[in-house]
């Protein structure tokens, strides 16, 4: 079985997909995408009513998609737990997790964070991709298969300032998906990063128009980008390969999609 599973993965039409961070932006964009393709979905997220919005959305754009939501909050474990049962219970089984929660301040230099406020600032980004995924791993390896798509940020690869807290959170995911990816390989579960750094018409492109400090760095770092500074399309379609039997042999990678910001 296990080997079968490993030369041919589900096609995306097969798949139960479990998006955190999937009611808005890049996750939302990924949730429409996967439906498009006629994967069964749900959308993690803490607001009822944003949840509900977010699945209009989708069956707007897909009608008669299979589509819905779970509350949950990542940050707590326990809850975390109760959300994967539920979701698997709707989808039957979980093949695809993407986890594209994000960071809710804008670029700030050290100095200018309060002490008491760096630790639930890592902890903000950190804790719920890393809980979903604790939480959905033993019923992959059950399956014998699965695909986990963390979104994370070029600042876990390049130091960036303005991006203290950031850049050692992202760094964290990164690592620890990598890692993870060498353990569960046996299971046939491939886990894969993606580190883009702008995306445009995001929540989190939002936060660089707060103050004068983040609005010169996304002009800064725009300016780089010579192939145009992704959108949430962008992340989406490299999120639905990678889920998808063509990567079938892709693990533990972590890609940059940023218009050529940067490489590496």
């Amino acid at each position: 079985m296990g080997g079968k599973y490993l030369m041919n993965p589900k096609e995306i039409s097969e798949c139960g997909v479990v998006l955190l961070g999937g009611t808005a932006g890049v996750g939302l964009e990924t949730a429409a995408q996967f439906a498009e393709q006629g994967a069964r979905v749900v959308l993690l997220g803490r607001n009822p009513e944003r949840g509900g919005a977010a699945c209009k959305v989708v069956r707007d754009r897909v009608p008669g998609a299979d589509v819905g939501f779970v509350q949950v909050d990542a940050m707590d474990l326990a809850d975390t737990v109760r959300a994967e049962q539920a979701a698997r219970d709707r989808l039957g089984a979980i093949d695809v997790l993407v986890c594209s929660t994000g960071p809710s301040h804008p670029p700030v230099i050290l100095r200018d964070i309060p002490i008491e406020e760096v630790k639930p600032r890592l902890d903000y980004i950190l804790v719920p991709p890393l809980n979903m995924m604790c939480a959905i791993l033993p019923a992959m390896r059950r399956q014998k298969g699965g695909a986990i798509i963390n979104v994370a940020s070029i600042a876990a690869k390049v130091a960036t300032p303005g991006e203290t807290a950031i850049g050692a959170a992202m760094a964290a995911i990164t690592m620890f998906s990598q890692t993870a990816a060498l353990e569960e390989k046996r299971n046939f579960i491939r886990i894969n990063v993606l580190t883009p750094s702008l995306i445009a018409n995001t929540p989190g492109a939002a936060l660089f128009t707060t103050d004068s400090y983040s609005v010169k760095m996304w002009e800064k770092v725009a300016s780089k980008a010579h192939l145009g500074v992704p959108e949430p399309e962008d992340i989406a379609m490299m999120t639905i390969f990678l889920a998808g039997p063509a990567a079938r042999r892709i693990t533990g990678q972590a890609i940059s999609i940023n218009g050529g910001i940067s490489v590496g």
